[in-house]
């Protein structure tokens, strides 16, 4: 168990020189379609990745809150191998692929295929509080996002075997232990919402939407989702963290690393996953103090606090911890990907 304490993004000279050898132009974005059994349908994978010039120009990820990242649309992949880290979203105003570009483009620029499935109901116009509870459902979508990319014909020929990570934050963080071999237990998910205590904000939407977990049928929820092609997980913020079953934790046997936003115990309840991080046999846990849940969410535009307030949102997802803007969050977010990623994926086997 090795715990690092995160000030400042530093970065030694040769690694920057790493970072730079790798870093590529341009990053490129088109969809593919994962067949899903699970779901009865396709999912909408959304795809960054190295690219050579010649795309069409977009902007993912914008909205009346957030700014949003630039790519390529269908620009050609440049050539070579690259390993494939799967992301998983969160849930609400987070939950789409394209809400999480300010990450994923920049980790496609150094060098990865980053592959995001569009959990269904979790965001968007199909928000659905029964779907977004169905947890056991989203590492299925990441399995079968990665069946599709392995044959998928535009990326098959540059995917790096046996290089395959997951990247998730909040929900997607969760979501990134099940597929490393975490196991919903439900009584614990079932029980969730039966106070306010744990997350207020999610189950007060779970209660109005006139869903009752407590006959919600969960025969299936806390079945083993691993995949072992997944080599190594990232979560950050994984939420819920409380629902998990913690034998499955303590049996994971991936290496593991966790961040949470924020200071110890202020961290909400059901993200904190330090105790889950000290279960786990091969992990690294890590915080960053001046920043808060929130802080996963893209840069606020100017006019996103009265917006919130004009359209009670109840959220307040411009609000980070105190001291550095979220640009500069992001920066050390990003570098921290881009170290574990390349650790546990780039190295030579």
């Amino acid at each position: 168990m090795r715990f690092r304490t995160m000030l400042c993004a530093i970065i030694v000279s040769t690694l920057a020189l790493q970072h730079q050898a790798n870093a590529v132009d341009a990053v490129g974005v088109r969809h593919v379609a994962a067949r899903s059994l699970e779901r009865g349908s396709d999912l909408d994978v959304t795809v960054w990745y190295p690219a050579e010039p010649g795309g069409v120009a977009v902007m993912l990820g914008d909205s009346q809150l957030f700014t949003g990242t630039s790519a390529e649309r269908d620009a050609p992949v440049s050539p070579g191998k690259f390993p494939l880290i799967l992301l998983s979203h969160g849930a609400g105003l987070a939950g789409t692929p394209q809400a999480l570009s300010w990450i994923a483009a920049p980790l496609a620029r150094q060098g990865f295929i980053v592959a995001g499935p569009t959990h269904p109901g979790n965001g968007g116009k199909n928000r659905s509080a029964a779907e977004t509870m169905k947890l056991w459902l989203r590492p299925t979508d990441l399995t079968a996002t990665l069946d599709a990319m392995e044959n998928e014909a535009s990326f098959r020929d540059h995917i790096e075997q046996g290089k395959v990570g997951a990247l998730g934050l909040s929900m997607g963080g969760g979501t990134a232990l099940a597929i490393a071999g975490a196991r919903v237990d439900p009584k614990l998910l079932a029980a969730y919402c039966d106070t306010d205590l744990l997350n207020a904000s999610l189950c007060g939407w779970v209660r109005q939407s006139g869903v009752d977990l407590h006959t919600m049928d969960m025969r299936l929820a806390g079945r083993d989702n691993s995949d072992r092609r997944v080599r190594f997980v990232m979560a950050v913020d994984p939420a819920p963290s409380d629902v998990f079953d913690a034998g499955s934790i303590s049996g994971i046997k991936i290496p593991i690393d966790i961040v949470n936003l924020g200071q110890p115990g202020k961290i909400p309840a059901t993200a904190d996953a330090s105790g889950i991080a000290k279960a786990i046999p091969n992990s690294s846990y890590a915080t960053i103090g001046d920043a808060s849940h929130y802080s996963m969410f893209g840069e606020c535009k100017p006019g996103a606090p009265a917006l919130i307030i004009s359209q009670e949102i109840g959220d307040p997802v411009c609000d980070d911890g105190a001291g550095r803007s979220r640009a500069q969050i992001h920066a050390q977010l990003i570098d921290m990907a881009t170290t574990a990623f390349r650790r546990a994926l780039k190295a030579a086997p």
